[in-house]
């Protein structure tokens, strides 16, 4: 099998939310693979956006647009003429999208089905990997993990556009591409992840972070609220992977793929403030001592699919995860080094431990 080095060595690709967090890694590990990044992107904030950090700007072909002009997108693919894309542009936040529920869905769905209408009339694009989340599902606080096939829904507006993509996407393939190899087309369901560089509001290592820099006590709402825990670039190898296979074999792996979570990837919010802790040297916390004991049914994937024909699975524990993503934050803001070079190193740590190089 040829490794994913020499695939992606050469190879045009483009990232759309090139500048949001994950895809910022995503075009720092391109650009290591040795492909010819572009990427598109829509109002980033240059004082702390990690895309900037990484100076990012001087090492790919940027657009910077709203992923809803359509001609604008279709002037922009048909310039650079990739033969892979990553669509991870999207209004990423489930709290947001109560406050712009409209934004937030005309966002989701119009980027979506814009890169799906100039991907069906181009001749050059051979593989689609097209991002959605986990909060696509109908989640019905179901114990065992949810299937590609499961039912696909959501009672809040972020959750109803992305299963609504999922619709979409799988409408596109089946109608315009079922029997054309020209291009693969597939959909990619994975969680909230952390690593470094992520400076979201309302997020708990981000938060965590802010504290430490301040010498503050970390002060912890629900330290008893568990969710699973997965570092970005477990989903992003799988992205990777995906890309690849369905470019060389568009109709054996055109399909929905989740990339969740490890088994024990659960752990609630205090472990995972200790772990920053311990990894960063110092630091307190504050429990909300009136909260009562509370365990949230989390919505996890089931990635047996991914595994078994994508060889394709989580390498990182929690606890690993949790490591590297502080010392990211320590080593760039305590140790002043060169946010790149930081990124850089962990990719290459991180393909070394699968094999990749």
């Amino acid at each position: 099998m040829e490794k994913i080095k020499n695939f992606y060595k050469g190879k045009k690709v483009l990232v759309t939310g090139a500048t949001g967090f994950k895809g910022s890694w995503l075009c720092s590990w391109l650009i290591l693979l040795g492909a010819k990044v572009y990427g598109s992107g829509y109002s980033p904030n240059q004082n702390k956006n990690l895309f900037y950090k990484l100076k990012l700007k001087n090492k790919i072909n940027l657009g910077i647009f709203d992923i809803r002009d359509k001609k604008k997108l279709e002037k922009f693919i048909n310039k650079s003429k990739p033969s892979i894309i990553f669509h991870l542009a999207a209004q990423p936040l489930i709290i947001e999208s109560y406050i712009k529920p409209h934004e937030t869905i005309d966002i989701n769905l119009n980027g979506t089905l814009n890169v799906l209408e100039v991907v069906k009339k181009s001749n050059f694009i051979k593989s689609l990997v097209m991002i959605t989340s986990d909060k696509c599902y109908e989640n019905v606080g179901k114990l065992t993990r949810y299937k590609e096939e499961d039912v696909l829904g959501g009672i809040d507006p972020y959750s109803a556009s992305k299963s609504s993509s999922e619709l979409i996407i799988r409408a596109y393939r089946e109608s315009f591409f079922k029997d054309k190899n020209r291009c693969g087309i597939s959909s990619a369901r994975a969680g909230n992840v952390i690593g470094g560089g992520d400076w979201s509001a309302n997020r708990l290592i981000p938060d965590g972070i802010r504290s430490l820099l301040k010498g503050k006590t970390i002060f912890l709402r629900n330290p008893n609220f568990n969710r699973p825990w997965q570092h970005v670039l477990e989903p992003l190898r799988g992205y990777l992977i995906l890309a690849k296979n369905q470019f060389k074999e568009p109709k054996k792996f055109s399909d929905a793929w989740n990339f969740g979570t490890k088994n024990n990837s659960v752990k609630s919010v205090k472990q995972i403030v200790e772990y920053m802790i311990k990894f960063w040297g110092t630091g307190t916390i504050r429990v909300n001592k009136k909260n009562k004991f509370y365990e949230q049914k989390n919505l996890q994937l089931d990635i047996k699919k991914a595994k078994y024909r994508l060889k394709w699975y989580p390498t990182y524990s929690v606890k690993k995860g949790v490591q590297i993503t502080t010392d990211w934050y320590r080593k760039v803001f305590k140790n002043k080094k060169d946010p790149f070079k930081v990124t850089k190193q962990q990719i290459i740590e991180y393909m070394n431990e699968n094999n990749w190089t």
